[in-house]
């Protein structure tokens, strides 16, 4: 049996965690070792448990935890050097480091885990399609645009976490930030929208993909509701109806996914 619950995703930070019958990982751990522990509790399972951890890129949403956890736990880590050369300076006493090449398929207790290039303003972060026997489970957040690579990797997906960061209107209207913050975030290698992530859905709906789960929401520039509300709305009007659309939640576990 495969489960996947995201137990934290939004700009405050992001962690999932994926249970095979090999083994437990997490994807990311942008929030705190204590929060990490709870969240897992919480859907009954544990972190002195897991067997490794893929890490997308280095930004602290995404890693912030991992410090604590690596001393605490020694849980294997998996990135690549660019992503490791950035974050070694926080974790000196740590050597379960497990390197990959952007681009190449690791092979981690019998799963395949093809990475994958995406754009955004990282040394060298990247997307994760993890290949179960039941199908694979995609991983795209934090990018300011589906390249062809993304768009063909992830068209495999049977399940996938799609970031549907801000609203467009809420952004510009944005008091807190300044206007270079959302050039950023508005950028190439910036963030994707909810129209955006909305039009990348449309393009690589197949009747494989079952389960979307909107992810890497704003607190400040969107909704749960906006951004659910923007991707129905857009797969309805395309005749896509098959795909069930999950909310990712900053504070609490997602929808757990179980498939047999």
């Amino acid at each position: 049996m495969t489960r996947f619950t995201i137990l934290a995703s939004g700009s405050s930070g992001n962690c999932s965690y994926l249970e095979t019958e090999k083994g437990r990982y997490l994807i990311d751990a942008g929030i705190s070792a204590k929060q990490v522990e709870l969240r897992l509790e919480m859907i009954g399972a544990r972190l002195d448990q897991v067997n490794g951890i893929f890490v997308t890129h280095e930004h602290d949403d995404h890693i912030c935890g991992l410090p604590v956890i690596s001393r605490k736990y020694q849980i294997p880590v998996y990135c690549n050097r660019l992503t490791a050369d950035q974050i070694r300076p926080k974790m000196s006493e740590f050597s379960g480091w497990h390197y990959f090449e952007t681009g190449s398929v690791l092979l981690v207790e019998e799963m395949q885990v093809e990475t994958f290039s995406v754009p955004h303003d990282a040394y060298d972060p990247v997307g994760f399609l993890f290949h179960l026997k039941e199908g694979p489970i995609g991983f795209l957040t934090d990018l300011g645009y589906a390249t062809k690579l993304v768009v063909e990797r992830v068209r495999q997906a049977r399940a996938l976490v799609l970031e549907s960061n801000y609203d467009l209107q809420k952004l510009q209207e944005d008091k807190k930030r300044p206007w270079s913050v959302k050039q950023r975030i508005l950028s190439r290698h910036g963030h994707l929208s909810n129209l955006a992530a909305a039009a990348l859905a449309v393009e690589i709906a197949t009747e494989r993909l079952e389960d979307l789960f909107l992810g890497h929401l704003s607190s400040d520039c969107n909704s749960p509701e906006l951004a659910e509300e923007v991707m129905r709305s857009k797969l309805v009007e395309s005749g896509i109806h098959h795909i069930r659309v999950h909310r990712a939640h900053p504070d609490k576990p997602s929808t757990t996914l179980c498939w047999d």
